[in-house]
């Protein structure tokens, strides 16, 4: 699904209105149906026995609160309005909604959270409607002002809250809160969803979010070229490689993990695990001789074989044998489990020296610290890194400004990879600057060993003849949905990453049957 930027959806409405003629106040009611029907539903009984509080501020987000108000006092409701902005900032639309609202007999009020009971109604309320700002907030609200205290009162009562657009307080193009934020059960937004709704703290304010059609014109909508996408299953299906019905082992792809050290025994039977779950032909393990044994007892599809070690991690004896298996393999995943000191350091950044395609996770990524050199010169070459967000900044990926979504695009751009940022709705930058937003995946997968399990099936893809980029999405949200569907049978706190893996298969099917 595309996301728009809130530039993009100011040019969209710019053109609709003055280049196709369509009033504004009829893309304001428009807007106004789409919230009220969001609260419709979420009312408990008879709309004629509830309550619901709009809460609106100055600008035409306050306006589509106004409306949606008077189409809900129409069918019945007891509903106030409280404005916390000014009432003399009021846009045109706002001011002409606020006149259609007064000839129905309802006034709107000044917001003011001294007034017991003002605040004593709106905690009785059934559902509660935030209104207050738009898409175009970009810089963070004034915790003294009344916006903040509008916002504390609804995230501290018990009603639902439908947020007009987006959840105020979000920033729309990159999910940060800015000072504090509407912690909303639904959002209707307007004409696409927006960037800040599908990531980090974003996601976690927005809700179910709904897309709702306010007649902005098809041709208009199909001329906004986004590089913001969401995976979801109609991604997932269609980036599914094919698998042929009389296929061999050798027909679905060779990969090579290479990782383990004593004391991580457990991360790269994992991967090695993801990988043949995934539908890999043949999946060859590399670990050092200290744990061969181990490795050799646990893995019973994937093929295991001893490398030289010192202290119990692979040192650079070991870079003959690896480059020799790997010359028969069609992908290189490297670094789980491996552990951290100056040799499996070498070993990494002198394996990174492959044209082979590499998935790089784990301490594979935190070797290249100080060594981005290496990253850069494979710019030509398929490389796919899995770091969270410790990694990532270990690596140079900037986080300080909260932008998750441009921290990725520009690393990926900056150095010509395909990076996938881990972490709630995990996000796939590519090269070329296209970001993807997965939406799976829960608090199940945040144990150790998730990520293990996540390279073995992104590098599992890319062997079986996944694009790259769609190998790495599609990857995220099989590993995201395996995630899901385990935590249904087992809980978010039981599921272990063996049970993800386990259930790799029914998000498999889940693809194939849709």
């Amino acid at each position: 699904m595309k996301l728009a930027t809130a530039a993009q959806m100011k040019e969209l409405d710019r053109q609709a209105i003055e280049e196709r003629g369509i009033p504004s106040i009829e893309l304001m009611e428009r807007a106004a149906e789409g919230v009220a029907a969001a609260a419709l539903e979420l009312l408990p009984e008879d709309p004629a026995e509830c309550r619901v509080a709009v809460f609106c501020g100055s600008g035409n987000n306050g306006g589509d609160g106004i409306a949606a108000a008077r189409l809900l006092h129409c069918k019945g409701v007891n509903v106030r309005v409280f404005l916390a902005g000014s009432k003399e900032k009021l846009t045109p639309d706002a001011q002409e909604e606020t006149r259609r609202l007064a000839e129905c007999g309802v006034e709107m009020e000044r917001f003011d959270p001294e007034n017991a009971g003002q605040t004593d109604w709106i905690r009785t309320c059934h559902v509660l409607i935030d209104a207050l700002f738009g898409v175009g907030l970009s810089r963070p609200i004034d915790p003294a002002s009344r916006y903040a205290a509008a916002i504390r009162l609804m995230n501290g009562c018990a009603a639902p809250v439908v947020a007009a657009d987006i959840a105020s307080g979000v920033e729309a193009d990159s999910g940060r809160v800015l000072g504090c934020a509407v912690k909303a059960d639904k959002t209707v937004t307007f004409t696409f969803a927006k960037a800040g709704q599908a990531v980090g703290d974003g996601a976690l304010c927005s809700g179910e979010v709904r897309v709702w059609d306010i007649g902005i014109p098809t041709d208009l909508k199909q001329g906004v070229r986004s590089h913001l996408h969401t995976v979801d299953e109609a991604f997932a299906r269609d980036a599914l490689p094919p698998r042929k019905a009389d296929g061999h082992k050798g027909d679905f792809g060779k990969v090579l993990i290479v990782g383990g050290a004593v004391g991580y025994t457990g991360a790269p039977y994992l991967t090695a695990l993801a990988a043949v779950r995934s539908g890999c032909g043949l999946v060859s393990l590399g670990v050092p001789r200290a744990i061969w044994a181990v490795e050799a007892v646990k893995c019973v599809s994937a093929m295991p074989f001893p490398l030289p070690d010192t202290g119990g991690m692979l040192n650079l004896d070991a870079l003959p044998e690896i480059e020799k298996k790997l010359s028969a393999c069609d992908v290189l995943a490297l670094g789980p489990g491996l552990g951290r000191s100056p040799e499996t350091e070498q070993l990494v950044c002198r394996l990174l020296e492959t044209e082979k395609a590499v998935v790089l996770d784990a301490d594979g990524i935190n070797a290249l610290a100080g060594h981005i050199d290496v990253l850069d010169r494979r710019r030509d070459r398929i490389t796919i890194l899995t770091p969270h967000d410790v990694e990532f900044a270990r690596l140079g990926g900037d986080l300080s400004h909260g932008d998750r979504i441009r921290a990725a695009r520009d690393f990926a751009v900056e150095h010509g990879c395909i990076l996938v940022l881990k972490g709630y709705r995990t996000i796939t930058a590519t090269p070329e600057g296209t970001i993807l937003v997965n939406t799976t995946g829960s608090s199940t997968l945040a144990k150790g060993g998730s990520g293990d399990v996540l390279t073995g099936v992104i590098a599992s893809l890319l062997a079986q003849g996944a694009a790259p980029v769609q190998a790495a999405a599609l990857g995220v949200w099989l590993h995201g949905r395996a995630g899901d569907l385990a935590a249904r049978r087992l809980s978010a706190y039981a599921a272990t990453p063996e049970d993800v893996t386990a259930a790799l298969g029914e998000a498999f099917l889940s693809l194939q049957n849709s």
